[in-house]
């Protein structure tokens, strides 16, 4: 499967993401710049790190969600290509409407790293198949604007539609209805806040994140 990890100025999870989809796919991803207008052809997953694109001036992920290659994403996107936000990644896609909502400060006003246990909300999107509805895993958060908010109308339609993908299990960041991860309505778009590629191997402490990855080769393939 080909695949593309977008790098923006100050992006620092590139490499993890880029390490953790090489290790379950056996190629490494191209890493396009954000100054490019085009993605490579054939494309089977596009991946936005997390990070601090453009040092989070303005307002997180607003300055990327505007970058030359993102308007290649966006059109990949709407074409059905899986296009995956974590992170800083998550903030860019509500930015440029792909996901909708927004990330807001924490609650509590302070960054959150640690593992933190997420319930699996949905097993049917290309995100999730190798998960179980209900299942409680552990991946690690690293974020300062990780609370997600949408008007009750919103959180009512992704509820209904079961586009709410994950779940933290216990208060992380104040996020409405605790939702750490949606989906859009093509179901080819996830945008999560914690770390899948910081959960790949026991090494890591656990490789529940490494599913995530292994559900979406299969999909694809």
């Amino acid at each position: 499967m080909k695949t593309a990890v977008i790098v923006f100025p100050g992006s620092n999870c590139d490499r993890d993401l880029a390490v953790a989809i090489e290790s379950v796919t056996g190629s490494k991803p191209a890493m396009v710049w954000h100054g490019e207008s085009e993605l490579p052809d054939g494309l089977g997953l596009i991946a936005l790190p997390g990070g601090f694109s453009y040092g989070d001036y303005l307002r997180c992920g607003a300055i990327a969600a505007r970058s030359p290659v993102v308007r290649a994403v966006v059109d990949a996107a709407n074409r059905g290509v899986p296009v995956i936000g974590i992170c800083n990644g998550f903030q860019v896609l509500t930015e440029t409407g792909l996901l909708p909502g927004a990330l807001m400060r924490n609650s509590g006003l302070n960054f959150v790293c640690r593992d933190v246990a997420l319930t699996v909300e949905n097993s049917q999107s290309i995100f999730t198949s190798r998960y179980d509805a209900g299942e409680t895993i552990s991946i690690p958060v690293a974020h300062h604007d990780g609370n997600y908010f949408a008007d009750a109308d919103t959180l009512d339609q992704l509820e209904g539609e079961g586009r709410v993908a994950f779940r933290y299990a216990s208060d992380v960041n104040g996020s409405a209805r605790q939702i750490a991860g949606i989906v859009n309505a093509g179901g080819n778009v996830l945008g999560m806040m914690p770390h899948p590629e910081r959960k790949i191997e026991a090494a890591h402490g656990g490789s529940d994140g490494r599913r995530l990855f292994e559900g979406l080769l299969e999909a694809v393939a």
